[in-house]
């Protein structure tokens, strides 16, 4: 059995002067949040796609990487994670790059073991998985 959620966003005008809503109706953390053309490449207020995107990775690695450190015996004690979405304006808006900066503290692990961990969940969290197509490099440092 599969879980699904869902979004959904509502567009008016033309792709400039136009202006959205976004909704995530089952958790109503989103509701009626704006987002438009000067939010993503200005400086109105309003979210974006790119910022959406950086927040769900930066959420599912740390989820994946606190499952797999507690798998390997050594769960954590907090992780903080930064996920920084590249676009590029050349030959028209493209996601480029995505940087995930990690830090963690984690009892009882080294960071070899730390960092072949953090690598493995960079690669198999799902929305690093659905993101593939664009180059994603972790910085994972390992705390106290």
């Amino acid at each position: 059995m599969g879980i699904s959620r869902k979004a959904t966003a509502h567009w008016e005008g033309d792709l400039k002067s136009g202006r959205g809503q976004l909704d995530t109706p089952q958790s109503g953390l989103l509701s009626g949040t704006r987002y438009g053309f000067n939010s993503r490449f200005g400086d109105e207020t309003g979210t974006n796609p790119e910022e959406l995107i950086a927040a769900a990775h930066a959420g599912c690695f740390s989820m994946a990487l606190s499952a797999k450190l507690t798998e390997a015996g050594h769960p954590p004690e907090a992780i903080d994670t930064e996920a920084k979405v590249d676009l590029s304006m050349d030959g028209g808006p493209t996601l480029v790059g995505i940087t995930l900066t990690c830090k963690a503290r984690v009892p009882g692990i080294d960071d070899v073991a730390f960092r072949a961990i953090a690598d493995d969940a960079k690669q198999n969290c799902p929305v690093s998985k659905a993101l593939s197509a664009v180059p994603i490099t972790l910085d994972a440092e390992l705390l106290g």
